[in-house]
């Protein structure tokens, strides 16, 4: 590939904790067909960042060392390849990268073309790094997983974690009646996002109408025992549908309850829809913390340990 100049980011060279990642010089990349070249603003952190470079999804997800750790982007376009029309120098853009290459915490980067959308003008620059993955991972949870209809039933179980809000956000503004389902902190947040029903973590034990189920559309994003996740299906009603990024629930042939398991993928269509949303106030993102560059790390650390909570985007350099 040919290069100019150089610039900073952060990789990993080798699988394994959060020691492995190094704040590096590495050459600047130049966008060849199909590639747009980004000033990186930001990128922000999610879980599956710490799973692949701990090499956790090696068998699903095979990579090339070295690794740039981050999959959101929000920046400014620096360049286009030689096929790429479209895009002015300068305009403020997101995507979510591939996720076998990566590459956010880095002050530029190469994005394929169609994953990239103009960002959302009425939030931070830095901010709207919290918006690409998380928000595909609930718009294609709703509407391509679990066919979301309007005035259909949802229940959202983990509705307060970045994507959890995400999903509520969007079944609501689809005109679904939702169920949010997650701990005491987060119910204010979560009425004010419409939900109709706000409750504390599911009792299990109690079944669906202690809820107000069984609902038409279940969104599970609570990672739960095997057993955990079989219990889920009752919270399904007849002909229902099962959506869950957080290991597999079993269907019910029997009752016509179909489930699917989200695999998110980038899509620059999805993204500009999603970016017009939160200019248009109808989706807004939660950032929980902001951080610079060489926090990532850190970062990384303290999701291993737990001790992350909420949406954190990280800005670059």
């Amino acid at each position: 590939m040919t290069v100019t100049s150089a610039m900073k980011a952060i990789r990993f060279h080798e699988f394994g904790g959060s020691e492995v990642l190094r704040f590096e010089d590495v050459d600047r990349p130049v966008p060849g067909a199909g590639q747009v070249l980004v000033r990186v603003a930001a990128t922000s952190f999610n879980p599956v960042d710490s799973h692949i470079r701990a090499g956790a999804l090696g068998e699903l997800l095979p990579i090339t060392f070295p690794y740039v750790t981050g999959i959101d982007l929000a920046g400014t376009v620096a360049g286009c390849g030689p096929d790429v029309t479209g895009w002015e120098l300068g305009a403020p853009v997101v995507a979510m990268l591939p996720l076998d290459s990566a590459g956010g915490a880095a002050e530029y980067v190469l994005v394929p073309a169609g994953s990239l959308a103009p960002a959302p003008r009425t939030i931070d620059l830095v901010d709207a790094a919290a918006l690409p993955l998380t928000g595909l991972a609930a718009w294609q949870t709703l509407f391509e997983l679990a066919e979301l209809k309007p005035g259909q039933t949802v229940l959202v179980n983990g509705a307060g974690g970045a994507v959890g809000g995400l999903v509520v956000q969007l079944a609501v503004d689809a005109g679904a009646h939702v169920t949010a389902v997650d701990v005491p902190r987060h119910a204010d947040r979560l009425r004010e996002y419409g939900a109709d029903r706000v409750v504390g973590p599911l009792d299990l034990d109690t079944g669906p109408a202690a809820v107000g189920g069984p609902f038409q559309v279940v969104v599970n994003h609570v990672r739960l025992s095997p057993d955990g996740l079989a219990r889920l299906t009752q919270y399904a009603a007849d002909g229902g549908a099962v959506a869950s990024s957080a290991g597999p629930v079993p269907e019910d042939p029997a009752r016509g309850v179909r489930s699917a398991g989200l695999w998110v993928r980038g899509d620059g269509a999805q993204l500009t829809e999603l970016a017009a949303k939160v200019d248009a106030g109808t989706l807004r993102l939660h950032v929980a913390a902001r951080r610079p560059m060489a926090d990532l790390p850190a970062l990384h650390e303290e999701s291993d340990a737990g001790r992350l909570i909420g949406k954190t985007v990280v800005s670059v350099p």
